[in-house]
């Protein structure tokens, strides 16, 4: 996936998603729209994200007790086409067909620690 038929990592180390607009579409649930950037082609995509709700953790760095700190957790989920980003590479497999589909879903998980005040 890392090699230049796929994500070409040595010319494009970085995926950038920058959001644009959040729409609250349930009481969890959210539409977030914005750019994804993938080996240099930008294109607008959304994010289905759904809210997973706040906890208490202890919360340790380096070595030392911060106390409890809260943590939130978040879960998106997306389809793109690869062709769109520049990534066609295929080939036909022995007995029919192709190697690589051109839809790709993307998940992302995310649990984000809250500043203390």
């Amino acid at each position: 996936m890392k090699s230049a038929d796929f994500l070409d990592v040595a010319h494009h180390p970085t995926i950038l998603f920058e959001s644009s607009a959040v729409q609250r579409v349930g009481a969890s649930h959210f539409k977030v729209a914005g750019n994804l950037t993938i080996r240099g082609i930008t294109r607008p995509v959304t994010l289905d994200v759904q809210y997973l709700g706040q906890w208490q953790t202890p919360y340790w760095e380096d070595g030392v007790d911060k106390g409890p700190i809260t943590r939130a957790g978040f879960r998106a989920t997306t389809s793109i086409n690869r062709q769109d980003y520049g990534v066609s590479w295929n080939s036909t497999l022995d007995h029919g067909g192709i190697v690589v589909g051109d839809e790709v879903w993307i998940d992302i998980d995310v649990e984000a620690l809250r500043d203390k005040p």
